[in-house]
């Protein structure tokens, strides 16, 4: 008889809610984890008083209430409203796109007047069928908003001409016709009060965890340790790259305790000229106003080719890896006693409350 019901090899977000979930209901789980410490990519901690996220801003958003209510088992989540500023060489602009940033881009004052200068734009442009993310950005939003805020930022971020990227892409973009800042139209948003590590730390009460641990090392031994696997990392390399190496894009993060108070004022800065090397300062004490320190923690992502080995962050969902992916999940479809979640096994860009919303999914066909 197996010592675990399940090996979940990954500690993040979709591990964590997993094995909490199946702890729950009585199954004994095991988690093996390559990093020091639990959380993935949300991982949060403590500089100079100040809850700093590890890697990349994580601001928790949704409609869904079960995993609203869900997550709140294992945190208190304060008010939190992404408001971004774009800074455009040295120019100023309110994000999501809205009324603001139109007033100034154009000095209108109205919708109307908004909405007679992108529909001009929009006509100038004649894309009715957008091959690529150029098109379709010039087809939503006109040339002044993409060239000012889409364009660098975009290229920068994933290490191509707009022109070769697919017009998906662009979907994820609000445009707003009022004077509205709020990023996300979710109906709950917040961030743990005290970081995500916390959270993930109480999720994981009553499981054993193991750090440090790379689960190629030893893979043999750990899973014959457990009745099934999930494996939530890279899906490739699980089957060690047989069909191919999927690609993504990575990040690299230089973070500064800064000897002010406040260093930029706003929690998050888009820098959306091409020129610029980094494509956002995060300042971390603004995500909490109740965190107090005389000093200020700043961090600049800056987008990253991904090597082999490294941290994928960003699946480049092409033509080509949508079809290299395609053939990997249907190997893992028929791999044995072995589950696979997150978005690294699916080859997937998840928001957390996706995340949390697939781990029901999951768990709810195992009951």
């Amino acid at each position: 008889m197996k010592k675990y019901d399940y090996l979940i090899v990954g500690a993040g977000l979709f591990g964590a809610a997993f094995a909490q979930i199946m702890t729950e209901r009585g199954k004994k789980c095991l988690v093996v984890e390559k990093r020091a410490a639990v959380g993935g990519n949300v991982a949060t901690e403590s500089i100079e008083g100040v809850t700093v996220h590890k890697y990349g801003a994580h601001i928790f958003h949704t409609d869904d209430k079960r995993v609203w209510s869900y997550v709140n088992r294992f945190a208190e989540f304060n008010n939190f409203i992404n408001s971004p500023i774009a800074n455009y060489k040295g120019k100023l602009y309110n994000l999501p796109f809205n009324m603001h940033t139109f007033y100034q881009l154009w000095g209108c004052k109205t919708p109307a007047e908004a909405h007679a200068i992108i529909d001009a734009q929009r006509a100038a442009a004649a894309v009715t069928d957008p091959q690529n993310l150029e098109e379709k950005a010039l087809m939503s939003v006109g040339e002044d908003v993409y060239k000012t805020l889409i364009k660098g930022y975009t290229e920068k971020q994933w290490g191509r001409d707009c022109k070769l990227l697919p017009a998906f892409i662009i979907g994820r973009v609000p445009l707003r016709f009022v004077y509205d800042n709020n990023y996300f139209n979710d109906r709950y948003q917040g961030i743990p009060i005290g970081g995500y590590s916390q959270m993930v730390d109480k999720m994981l009460n009553g499981v054993d965890v193991l750090l440090g641990v790379d689960y190629f090392a030893d893979r043999a031994k750990l899973d014959g340790m457990a009745a099934t696997t999930l494996y939530t990392g890279p899906i490739d390399r699980f089957f060690d790259y047989e069909l191919g190496e999927l690609e993504y894009r990575s990040l690299r993060f230089e973070t500064e305790v800064v000897d002010v108070e406040d260093y930029q004022g706003n929690a998050v800065f888009n820098f959306t000229d091409y020129e610029t090397p980094y494509t956002r300062i995060i300042e971390h004490k603004h995500f909490d106003k109740t965190q107090r320190s005389d000093k200020t923690v700043i961090t600049r992502e800056y987008p990253a080719k991904f090597e082999k080995g490294g941290e994928p962050y960003y699946p480049i969902n092409d033509e080509k890896n949508s079809a290299l992916y395609k053939k990997y999940a249907e190997k893992a479809a028929a791999t044995k006693n072995t589950l696979f979640g997150g978005r690294l096994a699916g080859y997937k860009y998840f928001d957390m409350d996706d995340t949390i919303a697939a781990v029901f999914e999951m768990t709810d066909k195992l009951k």
